[in-house]
């Protein structure tokens, strides 16, 4: 939280700054850190939404609220990225006079800024990857700032008013390998594909292995949110497992297997006779 105010402060002083000056660069930094303080805090309500419990009506609850902030967040990203982009094109054939003094002042208070936010965040990075996330989201807006001040330094011992320009440019550049990594991993989410790192054909070869089953199909593994990965399959048994002890006992084996090497705790197996795959079509190999 502190974090998150120390930027929000940042942003108002910067896009004050940018007004003041006339610095598409600094603007450009102030909504570099403004999609950061966004995404922070899209993040929070998501966490707290997805809290809420499941229904008949949702029966996953609201675990999806996190990447349908994340698609939002990903989309403020793009947007900001267009509009520098496109200002900056209008700016390069007639560079307009800025305020130089204002344009560094603001940028090295957010420079400053963004040291004590790393200086928080120093020590909790190395024990949690959200915080690792956020971390590295704040050297980001460091060298954000860096830019902006060295365009002011350039501008006022050169005059080439068009350093902050392309120091806007080179801000946008760095946002969007952000957008459209973060907007991929939504697409993928939503697109029910398998989780990265997951290998179908490594799981189908631990299930095979298991005493009793003889064959499986139908495999699906998605993603509800991050961290919280759903497998599905068919497995084919031998007649003889088909009772209640037996098929009690391989059902336990076959969750301790998805679970241990897959870390995935919500699995749901078909258990059927070889005979049964003549009443069903497919839905995956």
């Amino acid at each position: 939280m502190a974090v998150l105010g120390i930027t929000l402060g940042v942003v108002v002083i910067q896009t004050v700054g940018a007004i003041l000056s006339g610095s598409l660069s600094l603007l450009a930094d102030a909504g570099h850190m403004l999609s950061d303080a966004a995404g922070v805090t899209i993040a929070l309500m998501a966490a707290w939404i997805a809290g809420r419990p499941a229904s008949d009506q949702r029966t996953y609850g609201f675990q999806r609220a996190e990447v349908l902030a994340a698609l939002a967040n990903a989309l403020i990203l793009i947007v900001i990225s267009a509009v520098i982009f496109t200002e900056a094109v209008r700016r390069f054939s007639a560079p307009p006079l800025v305020q130089t003094d204002i344009m560094l002042f603001a940028a090295i208070l957010g420079a400053a800024a963004n040291l004590a936010s790393l200086l928080v965040l120093r020590t909790a990075q190395e024990e949690s990857l959200n915080i690792r996330g956020a971390y590295l989201e704040v050297l980001g807006d460091l060298l954000g700032s860096l830019a902006v001040i060295a365009a002011a330094a350039v501008i006022k011992l050169t005059g080439f008013q068009a350093a902050d320009t392309i120091a806007s440019v080179l801000i946008a550049l760095m946002i969007l390998p952000r957008a459209w990594s973060l907007l991929r991993d939504v697409v993928d989410v939503l697109l029910e594909a398998t989780p990265k790192g997951v290998e179908v054909q490594m799981i189908r070869e631990h299930i095979l292995s298991v005493a009793g089953v003889t064959d499986v199909h139908d495999i699906h593994i998605w993603t509800i949110t991050s961290g919280v990965p759903v497998f599905s399959a068919h497995v084919v048994v031998d007649d003889g497992v088909l009772n209640a002890r037996g098929a009690d006992q391989l059902l336990d084996k076959l969750i301790s297997c998805l679970g241990s090497h897959f870390d995935t705790d919500h699995c749901t197996f078909q258990l059927e006779p070889a005979s049964h795959s003549e009443h069903e079509a497919n839905q995956h190999a």
